[in-house]
């Protein structure tokens, strides 16, 4: 079976037992899975855990099935496009800031999936680098840095 509609009929079901009108698409080519309903802010939560935690139950459920399957992203409402389009703004302005002082600056507490986004987006910067410390917290701190100088991490 596809994983991709097997997670997208997870979800489908998971939604009608909880009592939630929505559609839920599938787009293959980015492994995610969009949902549309009248009770999108009920999906998501207050700052995206349940969207989080959707994403999250769904991904074991289907692991369960599909022992080798890819993990699938859920939005809800173009909730994470417009998140992670944010998150990239704020990183940007620290990055100028970085630039401007010569100062290093640390991000917000993210999660792996947030952190790889930003990482992703800086790893050619001329101007500035990346990194997050090596620990087992699930949230972590990036560090923007000036990419010249002493090489040494702050």
């Amino acid at each position: 079976m596809d994983p991709i509609e097997a997670a997208r009929e997870t979800l489908d079901a998971m939604l009608g037992y909880l009592g939630f009108a929505a559609t839920v698409t599938a787009d293959a080519s980015t492994l995610t899975l969009h949902v549309a309903s009248h009770d999108g802010r009920l999906l998501i939560g207050p700052r995206g855990e349940r969207l989080e935690e959707m994403t999250h139950l769904v991904n074991r459920l289907l692991l369960d099935r599909i022992p080798e399957a890819p993990r699938i992203h859920v939005d809800v409402e173009n909730f994470l496009a417009s998140r992670d389009f944010r998150m990239i703004e704020e990183a940007e302005e620290a990055a100028a800031r970085v630039i401007a002082t010569g100062r290093s600056v640390k991000l917000e507490p993210m999660n792996s999936y947030q952190r790889r986004l930003i990482h992703h987006h800086f790893k050619d910067h001329p101007s500035v680098r990346t990194w997050s410390p090596e620990d087992n917290a699930r949230l972590k701190r990036i560090s923007i840095s000036p990419r010249s100088g002493s090489g040494r991490r702050p």
